[in-house]
């Protein structure tokens, strides 16, 4: 074979097995591509199909309308207004800071903003919108739409914010929302929707869920940069229920222009414990918080010392004073440890051993029963009754009538009391005494009462049945449970000792010698029992009594606090009430004229409007025997 045909095959070897390589590769490659190929459209096509889909379809959840809060007759005191927002989805902004950093030039967003939105947008999922601005003018939201092509994740939404119509009037009872807390997300997804608000206090709070609602949804048709090209599909979520609530607005009102500074007061229906007002001076606009609460407004309302944030009625903590000795009074009676008729000299002090208490008549009532104890206030006859009687009985009578025990109330954070035992002073390692509970017989001592169980206290006396008190009167239009009398049971006190407990704080307002004389309802509107108290917070020792101490002397912060429980009219009762004044000095002279007043107002109130079971008693008369 010659050289040249040796090299010619070679060369063709050497093709042949490129040619073999290349078309092995070339062969590889397109059976990679039809694998390929066959994957992407037959097993992931429904994927991709979805994802394109998601490019032209953006699905966003849709908050509720917030349920409304109503007083007794249908107004709205906690409802909503349009608020136009800007949001971002950060899926579709791609890029945050640099849509943020675009936005600023346009809508001004300060250092905290911005700040709180990347904090917002990386604790989310990347599709739940998070509010940019809220409150936008026409003109910031004009500015928002020219430039949308160089906003991409960002739109217009139109949502609500919460609007309390009575602003300080009603703030202690519906409470107002805020933005919810990292420490709420994971129990609702609707907690994450932009705009988004929770109760933070008072009925707002308690029926937060029922308020709240369920989400809806929106699809979206949008262009390659995110702009929203049309509307393809709604789903409406389930609007929150409206609570109707027991309060009357009007009413609520007038008991607030009664009340001083330091004042808190409570109206309830005897017959089912109703609230019908519940007023705290001084108080705060709860509207404020919809637009965040700056650091000078917060510094001032917990600098102040009248605390205007915290409700008094169901968070102040008093000594009762002698508006508990009608407690005593039946404790005693239970436990038989005198009559109706027994009756104590009272020389104007009370010696235990070799302590001195006083009464607060510096030279004595003298002899008096019961009805005459209760109506002239004696210290001393109700010293000897708490010693018959013992600690633990009154308290057991204490608890019956709603003080020191859970009212459970729709109000959360509402506080106990506390009435004493003899083991829960032993439980502290500290032995109970007999000077102990001569102290607690007149109200003082280690009593902590709020001035709603006062109230309560007093509604039952006047009703007999161990009602509770509540506010909620309707929920989504349904009736809620205790608008009814018979709902609640009988207290187990023989009625022969609460009409004698009911006559003398009758005679308190309306004879002659009661301490509340100032207290008589005017002619026309029936008449009020009641029971006035004054407690120390501040001890007078003996030497200053005997040198003729007068409390107006003291500083208003060392004065005593001044109550006033009662309820009316006597003969049907139908209103209880409980007044106290911080510092008043006198129950008689600072909280009972604020209670009559009251009183009437309410009375005259649901006379006019002619609300069920606004019936007052006709009859002027004393108390028949």
């Amino acid at each position: 074979m010659s050289q040249a045909r040796k090299e010619e095959e070679v060369r063709r070897g050497v093709f042949i097995r490129r040619a073999l390589v290349v078309g092995g590769i070339q062969f590889g490659a397109l059976g990679f591509l039809g694998w390929r190929l066959r994957k992407l459209q037959v097993e992931e096509g429904e994927r991709y199909a979805t994802l394109a889909e998601e490019n032209r379809i953006s699905a966003r959840l849709v908050a509720p309308p917030r349920g409304r809060v109503l007083d007794r007759e249908g107004r709205v005191v906690a409802g909503g207004q349009l608020n136009w927002r800007a949001l971002i989805v950060a899926e579709e902004a791609r890029d945050v800071p640099a849509v943020l950093e675009t936005f600023g030039r346009i809508v001004p967003l300060s250092e905290a903003e911005r700040g709180r939105i990347e904090r917002e947008v990386r604790r989310r999922r990347r599709f739940i919108p998070v509010t940019v601005r809220e409150f936008l003018t026409w003109e910031e939201m004009a500015r928002i739409e020219l430039n949308a092509p160089d906003l991409p994740g960002i739109s217009v939404d139109v949502g609500t914010i919460r609007e309390y119509p009575e602003r300080e009037h009603m703030a202690h009872v519906v409470g107002y929302v805020a933005p919810p807390a990292e420490a709420d997300m994971g129990e609702d997804p609707l907690l994450e929707l932009p705009g988004i608000r929770v109760g933070r206090a008072g009925v707002e709070r308690f029926h937060d869920r029922v308020l709240r609602g369920q989400a809806g949804s929106i699809r979206l048709e949008v262009n390659a940069v995110g702009r929203v090209i049309r509307e393809l599909d709604r789903r409406e979520g389930q609007p929150g229920q409206d609570i109707g609530i027991s309060v009357d607005a009007e009413l609520q009102r007038t008991v607030r222009a009664r009340c001083q500074e330091g004042t808190s007061a409570v109206v309830l229906d005897c017959r089912n414990g109703e609230v019908l007002a519940m007023a705290t001076q001084p108080s705060f606009d709860p509207n404020i918080f919809n637009a965040g609460v700056s650091t000078a407004q917060w510094r001032d309302w917990t600098s102040r010392r009248q605390t205007p944030l915290i409700n008094k009625t169901t968070n102040g903590l008093y000594a009762p004073g002698s508006t508990f000795k009608m407690v005593v009074a039946l404790a005693a009676l239970e436990a038989r440890a005198c009559t109706p008729t027994d009756r104590v000299t009272c020389p104007g002090y009370y010696d235990l051993g070799d302590t001195r208490f006083h009464c607060h008549a510096r030279y004595g009532h003298g002899s008096l029963d019961m009805r005459g104890g209760i109506k002239a206030s004696c210290d001393v006859y109700f010293y000897e009754m708490a010693k018959r009687t013992g600690i633990d009985r009154i308290a057991a009578m204490a608890n019956r009538l709603g003080l020191g025990v859970d009212l459970e109330i729709e109000l959360p954070g509402t506080r106990r009391g506390l009435v004493p035992t003899r083991a829960w002073r032993q439980a502290q390692g500290k032995p109970w005494n007999l000077g102990d509970t001569v102290v607690h017989g007149i109200g003082q001592g280690f009593y902590q009462l709020t001035p709603l169980s006062l109230a309560v206290m007093t509604a039952r006396l006047a009703s007999g049945r161990a009602l509770q008190p509540h506010l909620t009167r309707t929920i989504g239009g349904r009736p809620a449970r205790g608008a009814d009398p018979e709902n609640w049971p009988s207290l187990g006190i023989p009625e022969r000792d609460l009409r004698l407990v009911r006559e003398a704080m009758w005679a308190v307002v309306n004879e002659d010698g009661g301490t509340a004389r100032i207290g008589r309802l005017p002619p026309g509107l029936g008449q009020m029992a009641g029971k006035t108290g004054t407690t120390q917070v501040r001890r007078v020792s003996r030497e200053a009594r005997e040198r003729g101490f007068r409390v107006e002397s003291l500083p208003r912060e060392w004065r005593p606090h001044a109550l006033f429980v009662g309820f009316a009219p006597h003969e049907a009762p139908r209103y209880a009430v409980c007044v106290v004044v911080e510092h008043g000095t006198s129950g008689s002279g600072a909280a009972a004229p604020i209670a009559r007043d009251i009183m009437a107002d309410t009375i005259t109130r649901f006379r006019r409007e002619g609300a069920p079971g606004g019936r007052v008693a006709q009859a002027q008369g004393g108390p028949r025997p």
